[in-house]
């Protein structure tokens, strides 16, 4: 028990670092959390051996839908709304277009039958959250045109249509319910009705009870658990169930919401580790070079053919532009749920004619490491990246992450404000002028208002944010005794260390220079960055 406990929390350090190295060399951190489960695997290093199906489909499933949960969860509808018909065509027509473009090429190309090449169509037709959610926040991408929101939302909401897919392959092979047209009615009922029920009590229990000290957040994950669970159970769709329910919940108005964002995000975190790791260690490499012909040769017919067909038919009448629908066409990524639901096929026990497993992992991975790694350079050679916008806006946790701050400032006589409306002051496009104090009076201003000297303004800007290697703190300077009674040019100070700012006892701040003397009492704000 210990020797499993301490392999878990190895691996789990491994994948971490993984992910902090994964932004250094600018590739994916889902490949890197393959590789480590390649590592760890039956032709890895460590070979640990496993190749249970059963298992793995479980484990899996479990993961994908706090996966599914929380693309709904995260999902601003305020900035999803605009996007939200084409998203939707892409997440249902979309899917289908994909699988039958891919099962009629596997049919033609590779010999395989027409209903191994529904299945195998039906499992990879799905583009993957995780991959694109992790791509998009952690490169900072904001995309011009609200693309970063369809992307998302599309890739959150098709799952459910590919795993119903794969569930009518199967039953075409004998391994899944005999009556199709009752499953597919099945699935979309129960799992939209249950969903919107799990939702709608969960929010009921969250405003009514006022859960606290943690126990909000194990109701949210029971929440996922239960709107996953509860379609499945009688036949319907726990996967659209799970959507359904977290976008729901995200988007109502529930206590500590932004709390429960960061929770779900740690859990999507270490399920995407889960997901990834499990999957490179049920591979067995040594059976890639066998199937890397037919996977290639899928991957680039769906890259390069299927799903641009899919998306410019479907996005065009939307006067969606030239370049906006090749970038959406290049992000359509496969990744965990389309390897999920190729397990979930061997586990059925379907009689498979081809390596099914090995062929979408192969996929997969060329998926993520081609065009995942290349899809900030796409983005910036189609220019639709927007500079001014931040891929944060589109998750939950925005108002969170970007939180304001008030500044007061004191107009003085010849303050260039002075006399100027606040139009004509020409302020940062994120910064407000919320209140205005002229005596007594407390003035509630709007672009025509006239700044006098004398007025004190309240200011709210955003929070500085840490960027990668880059840091503020306050630090005391009695920290540092030798420090005080010296100016700052003679501290000695490393280059990759900056005194950016200086509060003293009394309150009052300046912005140093170097023959700035360092007073007892003295509050040193410091920007730090790594070199190099």
């Amino acid at each position: 028990m210990e020797g499993f406990l301490l392999l878990c929390a190895v691996i789990i350090v491994a994948c971490i670092l993984a992910s902090c190295l994964s932004q250094r060399l600018g590739v994916p951190a889902l490949l890197l959390f393959l590789a480590l489960g390649m590592l760890f695997g039956s032709d890895g290093l460590v070979r640990i051996p496993f190749d249970d199906f059963d298992i793995a489909q479980q484990i899996c499933s479990v993961a994908l839908i706090f996966i599914m949960f929380y693309g709904g969860f995260g999902t601003r509808w305020e900035a999803a709304r605009p996007v939200a018909v084409p998203s939707a065509m892409l997440s249902t027509v979309g899917v289908l277009i994909t699988a039958g473009l891919t099962a009629v090429f596997c049919q033609l190309a590779l010999g395989h039958s027409v209903q191994e090449s529904l299945l195998t169509g039906a499992v990879i037709s799905s583009t993957d959250a995780a991959s694109v959610f992790s791509i998009l926040r952690s490169k900072k991408l904001g995309l011009r045109n609200n693309t970063a929101s369809l992307l998302e939302m599309e890739s959150g909401s098709n799952d459910p249509v590919s795993y119903m897919l794969t569930a009518v392959a199967l039953s075409l092979l004998g391994a899944g319910q005999g009556n199709i047209l009752w499953m597919v009615v099945a699935q979309l009922l129960f799992g939209t009705g249950l969903g919107v029920a799990v939702a709608g009590i969960s929010i009921l229990v969250l405003r009514k009870l006022h859960l606290s000290d943690g126990m909000d957040s194990i109701f949210i994950a029971a929440a996922a658990l239960l709107s996953y669970a509860l379609p499945a159970f009688v036949g319907g769709n726990g996967y659209l169930g799970a959507y359904l329910a977290g976008i729901l919940l995200g988007n109502a108005k529930i206590p500590h919401k932004a709390a429960l964002v960061h929770f779900l995000d740690g859990i999507t975190g270490l399920a995407q580790i889960v997901i990834f790791f499990l999957l490179g260690l049920l591979s067995f490499p040594h059976q890639l070079p066998q199937v890397l012909p037919a996977a290639v040769v899928i991957v680039l017919f769906l890259t390069l053919v299927a799903r641009p067909v899919a998306v410019f038919l479907l996005l065009r009448p939307f006067r969606c532009g030239l370049r906006q629908c090749l970038l959406v066409s290049w992000a359509g990524l496969r990744g965990a749920a389309s390897i999920v639901f190729a397990i979930m096929a061997v586990a059925s026990g379907a009689e498979i004619g081809h390596d099914l497993f090995h062929i979408v992992f192969c996929l997969a991975l060329l998926s993520v490491a081609v065009q995942g790694s290349l899809l900030p350079l796409v983005a910036h050679k189609l220019n639709m990246v927007d500079q001014e916008d931040n891929v944060s806006r589109t998750f939950n946790d925005y108002q969170d992450q970007r939180q304001m701050h008030l500044t007061q400032i004191s107009i003085h006589s010849g303050h260039p404000w002075a006399e100027h409306s606040i139009e004509d002051c020409q302020l940062a496009s994120d910064t407000l002028v919320v209140m205005i104090r002229r005596g007594e009076e407390s003035l509630i201003p709007n672009g025509a208002t006239v700044i006098h000297a004398g007025d004190i303004l309240v200011l709210s800007t955003p929070v500085y944010e840490e960027e990668d290697g880059v840091s503020l703190r306050e630090m005391p300077a009695d920290e540092h005794p030798e420090w005080v009674g010296q100016s700052i040019r003679m501290l000695g100070i490393p280059a990759s260390v900056l005194i950016v700012l200086i509060r003293h006892a009394d309150g009052s701040t300046v912005v140093p220079k170097g023959g700035t003397v360092i007073q007892k009492g003295d509050t040193l704000v410091v920007c730090e960055w790594e070199d190099g």
